[in-house]
């Protein structure tokens, strides 16, 4: 419910504010007044007469309506205060500042209930309690430092933790990240994350606004609104890029499945924010990184691209550029080789030892002039260079006032995206500072550069949201899972079968049977060499429920005799045993996100190496595409030393068919195909397992 008196409020009132400015009530008013607010500011405190300068009432009746009020007062307090405020003097928006509610106590949660029952009521904004406020360019309503630079296409910070918002800041300043808005949401039961994004979203102007948002999320309460919004605001030009914290899970879970004990909720956020083209971040120096990064790179075009960049480097230290170059090769971009007449040209113009293969090296040295001189060759000589980066600090024997000039004319005058990495922040801190100061970022180390431009560009778009039908079954699937009697458990193979076949997922030929005559008839049929599998334990390869390559019918009498012995055994299913390279996909539903599809190499390295990518279903072809191409074991299924590749754009289309079967049957909560078995262009399921909870 954010509205014009908590973004814009021509007064606000301070209920608690103070002299002590080592205290919040002290500093958040401090902050107001030296961030130039330019409304009516007004102090509550019973024990001072005058606050830093501004008259202060001795009571809250004694106020004239104001528009935003700030409390920092105990949370007991804190309920009878916001609702006479906005019953006697028409506050319409709060700030609070003070702890002590729902993180904390079921006493807390209940004081918290009444404030925003009482918000509801008179269409009250509410920001926190338990946060550190709102800092924008009309009011510094927070009680921290540092204050940022502040300027309208800086960044839109919002973090669901106040401290760490702080710790943000720290970083961010260091590197010369402006901000526009920085909004601390506290418990944000009211406003939180996913409503600050909605508003950004409907009252978004590509001319006013940031187009850079960076988020620090502790919780995600709705997914949906999350991804549309998020979604909306980069396809109208904005970035995001955001941290989720919590990701790791207290060991193993028990599970009933491979997807089960791969699948949780990191995999959940993995998905969606693919799925919103949000750039994934795991720690802060990572976050304010891709800030920067953004911040540099004014086409948004830069971004999308669908072949690796190509990026000249120069330098004066060779170790950096060669680090640089490593990170960046890792990475998956390109530090093309310069060489030819065309090297020979620039080589001529630099000292004598350079080298340009690049890095470009232009020695310890070099001039101002020879770096200028290397950047002018990149931007229009290099046309095959997409990105210049430029490391150039100081051993502690000259000012780099003149080198630092010439950067920042040529950041003006160049094209082509240039980062600067000027390592030595310490060595020279006021040329550094001096560089910031004219509008300029800074990213001090050069590897940490080239990991976050990887998120950055490994991050797709946005992707469609439409739910790919292409002759999937839907009333099929529907009468099977309405007419399910069973509850709670794994379906038989037949109804798998039958689930998997209305999808228009392919499987193999498979018989499933107690009657051991009916089995080997069905073997002579297919002809030999078989599979034999048993029927009712879920993990049949531990307790010896699994045999391969059955090359005769009476081998493979032995074995049906010999699984039926095995205790949980109903029956026994024999396929043709095929062969191929081994895929998986899966899919757990996640409360609140819907189903996370996962897709990777199958058997047992699903489980050993976890080498899994994720998706929010319903899923695109381009996404479950993105999906393959980001797997680690993606040159094997390309196709490696003289092997075949498999059929990648089957593969996605099988993904992308049992996303659309789980979007028409929510029924279903866990899954595997494993293995999926690819052999030239065919790909067919093997093995599958669902378990269904209609409750």
């Amino acid at each position: 419910m954010i509205n014009q008196q908590l973004l814009e409020p021509a007064s606000i009132v301070v209920i608690g504010g103070s002299n002590n400015v080592h205290k919040p009530g002290g500093a958040v008013v401090r902050n107001i007044l030296s961030g130039n607010y330019s409304g009516t500011l007004r102090i509550v405190n019973p024990k001072e007469d005058e606050v830093q300068g501004v008259r202060a009432f001795h009571d809250v009746s004694e106020l004239p309506p104001t528009d935003l009020a700030i409390l920092v007062v105990a949370a007991r307090f804190c309920p009878d205060y916001v609702d006479f405020l906005a019953r006697e003097k028409q506050v319409r928006a709060f700030i609070i500042l003070s702890a002590g509610f729902s993180e904390e106590t079921a006493e807390g949660a209940q004081l918290e209930q009444r404030i925003l029952d009482t918000c509801e009521q008179y269409g009250c904004a509410l920001i926190g309690p338990n946060c550190i406020g709102l800092l924008t360019r009309w009011h510094h309503s927070v009680f921290t430092k540092p204050i940022p630079r502040l300027t309208p296409k800086g960044v839109d910070f919002i973090s669901g933790s106040g401290a760490t918002a702080v710790y943000v800041l720290e970083s961010a300043v260091s590197k010369g990240l402006p901000f526009n808005s920085v909004w601390s949401v506290g418990n944000g039961h009211q406003i939180g994350i996913e409503s600050v994004l909605e508003y950004m979203d409907e009252h978004f102007d590509a001319e006013r606004d940031s187009l850079i948002k960076l988020l620090y999320i502790e919780n995600i309460a709705d997914p949906d609104k999350m991804l549309y919004h998020a979604t909306s605001l980069i396809r109208k030009g904005c970035r995001i890029a955001a941290i989720k914290a919590g990701s790791s899970e207290s060991g193993s879970r028990a599970a009933s499945s491979h997807t089960g004990a791969i699948a949780s909720s990191d995999s959940a956020v993995e998905a969606l924010f693919r799925k919103a083209g949000i750039v994934r971040c795991f720690s802060r120096e990572e976050l304010t990184t891709v800030g920067c990064i953004f911040q540099a790179v004014k086409d948004p075009a830069f971004f999308h691209r669908t072949s690796p960049l190509n990026i000249a480097i120069v330098t004066h230290a060779g170790g950096p550029g060669v680090m640089l170059t490593d990170a960046l090769s890792k990475g998956g971009m390109n530090v093309p080789v310069i060489n030819g007449a065309i090297a020979d040209e620039l080589k001529g113009q630099l000292l004598p030892g350079s080298s340009v293969a690049n890095p470009i090296d232009i020695l310890a040295t070099g001039t101002p002039q020879h770096l200028a001189t290397a950047i002018e060759f990149c931007e229009e000589r290099l046309t095959d260079i997409d990105a210049i980066m430029v490391i150039f600090g100081t051993p502690g024997l000259v000012q780099l006032y003149e080198a630092y000039d010439v950067l920042h004319t040529m950041i003006e005058k160049c094209h082509k995206p240039i980062f600067p990495i000027l390592p030595s922040v310490n060595t020279a801190g006021p040329e550094v500072h001096e560089f910031l100061k004219k509008g300029h970022v800074n990213f001090s180390d050069e590897v940490t550069l080239a990991t976050a431009l990887t998120q950055v560009m490994k991050t797709p778009a946005p992707a469609d949201q439409n739910v790919v039908i292409n002759g999937v079954d839907v009333p099929r699937i529907r009468r099977i899972i309405d007419g399910l009697q069973e509850n709670g458990a794994f379906l038989s193979p037949a109804l798998v079968h039958e689930l998997l076949q209305s999808a228009g997922i392919p499987t193999v030929p498979e018989f499933v049977s107690t009657d051991k005559e009916a089995l080997l008839a069905f073997a002579d049929r297919c002809g030999y060499p078989m599979v034999a599998k048993v029927v009712g334990p879920v993990h049949k390869s531990d307790i010896g429920g699994v045999t391969l390559n059955i090359r005769s019918r009476e081998v493979l009498a032995a074995e049906f005799d010999r699984m039926m012995q095995i205790e949980g055994v109903t029956a026994v299913m024999v396929q043709k045993m095929l062969k191929g390279t081994e895929l998986f996909i899966g899919a757990k539903y996640e409360q609140r996100f819907g189903h996370v599809v996962l897709c990777g190499l199958g058997g047992i390295f699903v489980e050993v190496l976890r080498d899994v990518s994720s998706g929010l279903a319903p899923l695109s072809y381009e996404e479950a595409e993105n999906m393959i191409h980001s797997l680690r074991a993606y040159k094997i299924l390309k196709g490696t030393r003289g092997q075949q590749g498999i059929n990648q754009r089957k593969f996605a289309e099988i993904i992308v068919r049992l996303s659309t079967l789980l979007r028409f049957a929510t029924e279903i909560k866990e899954m595997d195909i494993n293995p999926l078995l690819a052999d030239g262009d065919d790909i067919v399921a093997v093995d599958a397992r669902i378990l269904v909870d209609k409750g």
